[in-house]
């Protein structure tokens, strides 16, 4: 198993990873009966596909001798009704100085690395995923 998840009531959960117990809470979205103080499943969701890219990017950047200490990534879900789902993950890459001006070459197989993560491939092909590079673009 990977986690467990706990129903606490009030449309609020517990998750713990079961490897190293780390443990977070969620909570419904004001728009959907919850009170909006944690991140819901659906901006974990979204959140995911960041840390994710950013990750196995991180990975590559390393076995090529460098890092991506300090990128930020804001993300934007976009709802949609009827049924209620994602239709929509925008994320917004900023790169810091001494990233900037990396070569083409790097800059295309980061992106790359980034666009073929795990989440990525997971996502169904009806959620428009944009992604904006900032300076890498």
């Amino acid at each position: 198993m990977t986690s467990t998840v706990v129903y606490n009531g009030d449309l609020r959960t517990t998750c713990t990873h079961l490897r190293c117990h780390s443990s977070f809470e969620t909570d419904a979205p004001v728009d959907n009966n919850g009170k909006g103080e944690r991140f819901s499943p659906t901006d974990l969701m979204a959140t995911s596909l960041a840390t994710c890219m950013i990750t196995v990017m991180g990975i590559k950047a390393r076995t090529m001798g460098f890092d991506l200490n300090d990128v930020k990534i804001d993300v934007l879900k976009i709802m949609k009704a009827d049924p209620r789902r994602v239709g929509g993950i925008e994320l917004t890459f900023h790169i810091p100085d001494p990233l900037k001006n990396i070569d083409e070459k790097t800059k295309a197989i980061m992106k790359n690395t980034g666009e073929t993560c795990p989440v990525m491939k997971s996502i169904h092909p009806d959620i428009e995923v944009k992604v904006y590079w900032g300076v890498w673009s």
